[in-house]
């Protein structure tokens, strides 16, 4: 799969990219560095570009994930990505769906974790846990979750 990636043109490649991490900043630094040789350098160059991001990158990023516990509708791959990162998250529907409200309120973004092999209960006690960190905090925290999704779609990306 490396050796496809390496081969789409630029626009397909940030496009593919898109689907891992939707901050134009990130895309365009790793469609930019093509070819890599191996896995391990276009991860390696995926951690690098995304430690580089501001946070107005970061928020361009949020606003293409799904709120959690709400599955995205589509056949996207990011779309079936997210179903496969959240395929845990059942039951506490409504009391997910107030501590979104109750985060976006207080942050003014989604509520994003890193949901793989997360149960409702514990995304749900970690929602609320966050609603008392200051916003500096949650910034980190925040860039911290979207960091591992990141890492986990760029592998998947790989994956044929």
């Amino acid at each position: 799969m490396l050796d496809d990636f390496n081969a789409l043109p630029p626009d397909r490649a940030e496009e593919a990219l898109g689907a891992v991490c939707a901050a134009p900043a990130w895309t365009r630094a790793l469609a930019a560095g093509r070819p890599y040789a191996s896995a391990a350098e276009l991860l390696a160059r995926g951690s690098a570009a995304f430690a580089s991001l501001t946070w107005d990158d970061i928020a361009q990023a949020l606003a293409a994930h799904p709120r959690i516990g709400q599955r995205p509708a589509g056949e996207s791959r990011e779309a079936a990505w997210s179903r496969r990162e959240q395929s845990d998250v059942k039951g506490a529907d409504d009391e997910l769906a107030k501590a979104n409200r109750a985060y976006e309120e207080r942050f003014g973004h989604i509520f994003l974790i890193f949901a793989s092999g997360k149960s409702a209960p514990e995304i749900l006690a970690a929602a609320r846990q966050r609603l008392d960190n200051d916003d500096a905090t949650e910034r980190a925290v925040v860039r911290d979750e979207l960091g591992k999704i990141v890492q986990l779609r760029l592998e998947r990306l790989l994956q044929p």
